[in-house]
């Protein structure tokens, strides 16, 4: 499961047409999307006056191990002029890995499932809209439930 976000728009119209050719380079590096959301809007963090950030969330199937999938991920993003710099500054594209079927990994490269995605409403309505059951690997909550009682992003709204 891969989230995605960004809020510039690079060489693209919009931050959806950008997200929207991301998706489309997944099936070529191996991650076939299974299903995905709609776009989600969000103030951005910790900036407001920063460009609202648009996000979503895929299902993807795929044989490669969580590390070759985050480097895939990586590998993506700078296809696509991500710098990483700041921490919350504006961005391209972001690209997280916030589970790989049920694993847990707790290493200095790799946490799974996403650290923190479970407090990010961004994240969590998104993944509710398309696996509503889908159960976090380590709480046992599912991503309605995780949805509602998100606390990052409250303003976070399905387009």
């Amino acid at each position: 499961m891969i989230a995605l976000g960004g809020n510039l728009t690079g060489d693209y119209g919009s931050s959806e047409a950008l997200l929207e050719a991301a998706l489309a380079r997944f099936d070529q590096a191996g991650l076939p999307v299974l299903r995905r959301s709609g776009w989600w809007r969000s103030a951005a963090w910790p900036d407001p006056s920063q460009p609202e950030y648009r996000n979503a969330v895929a299902i993807v199937e795929t044989r490669l191990e969580p590390r070759s999938v985050l480097h895939t991920l990586f590998s993506i993003e700078a296809e696509f002029n991500r710098n990483r710099g700041e921490r919350n500054a504006p961005r391209t594209l972001d690209l997280d890995l916030i589970a790989h079927g049920r694993r847990v990994i707790d290493s200095e490269d790799l946490i799974l499932p996403h650290p923190r995605a479970h407090q990010r409403l961004f994240v969590m309505g998104p993944l509710a809209e398309i696996a509503p059951d889908w159960r976090h690997p380590v709480s046992g909550l599912t991503a309605r439930a995780l949805a509602a009682q998100a606390s990052v992003g409250r303003d976070a709204r399905a387009m």
